[in-house]
């Protein structure tokens, strides 16, 4: 099936989601941000958050790729750093009941972007689209995405297509300066004919949706 455009270069995201067993968030967290300074030194962390909302129990952080070669070379660096297997792997591993990892792309159209300040919480959306690809629903997505973005009711941070894990599934992470700005974003988002009208047309592709609020970890770049 037709996928429709690609970006030009060969970046990629691998998204990763833990659920932590429910007493030991806290511990996990706090390991986290003593020690995760030995895996940001092997490749670049886009953001590491937990869940508060849609979700319980679970982080997610995203690590920025060059390649797949670019990959597996930090993967083997990984496994033979003695800190990071030692002082957190070895700990963290059992304070874990799952693990699950994605790889996916920027949509074409979309640039990562910043929140403009420190401190809001951040929202994770997920898009399960009917099959066919974004040659079957990408413009219809991209003009829903683009009618919230221009009412400015909220803060874009990227769109995400999978290429690993379920497929036709979209990720689109947003940033707004506390949950109540986000509640009232969508008050009127949810009255505005443009947001209506774009939505109207998109959902007729989409199969689910999750959302997840997200509140970024000490460590995250991304805050």
């Amino acid at each position: 099936l037709a996928t429709g455009p690609r970006q030009n270069n060969g970046i990629f995201y691998e998204i990763r989601t833990y659920d932590i067993k429910p007493a030991k968030m806290k511990e996990f967290v706090e390991m986290v941000n003593k020690y995760f300074h030995f895996r940001t030194a092997h490749s670049e962390l886009l953001g590491f958050w937990y869940s508060e909302l849609g979700a319980m129990n679970k982080v997610l952080h995203i690590w920025k790729y060059d390649s797949f070669a670019h990959r597996t070379t930090v993967r083997h660096a990984l496994a033979n750093d003695k800190d990071w297997q030692g002082k957190f792997i070895s700990a963290a591993l059992p304070l874990m009941e799952k693990q699950d990892n994605e790889v996916a792309y920027l949509v074409p159209w979309c640039q990562l972007g910043k929140p403009p300040k420190e401190g809001g919480v951040y929202e994770w959306v997920t898009f399960q689209m009917k099959p066919g690809g974004p040659a079957l629903w990408g413009e219809a997505f991209r003009a829903a995405i683009n009618a919230h973005i221009n009412t400015g009711y909220t803060t874009l941070i990227g769109v995400f297509h999978t290429e690993y894990g379920l497929l036709n599934r979209v990720h689109v992470l947003w940033w707004n300066e506390s949950a109540d700005h986000r509640a009232a974003g969508r008050h009127s988002a949810h009255e505005d004919a443009r947001v209506v009208a774009a939505v109207r047309n998109s959902v007729r592709f989409l199969e689910s949706q999750q959302n997840v609020l997200l509140i970024p970890l000490q460590c995250s770049p991304l805050k």
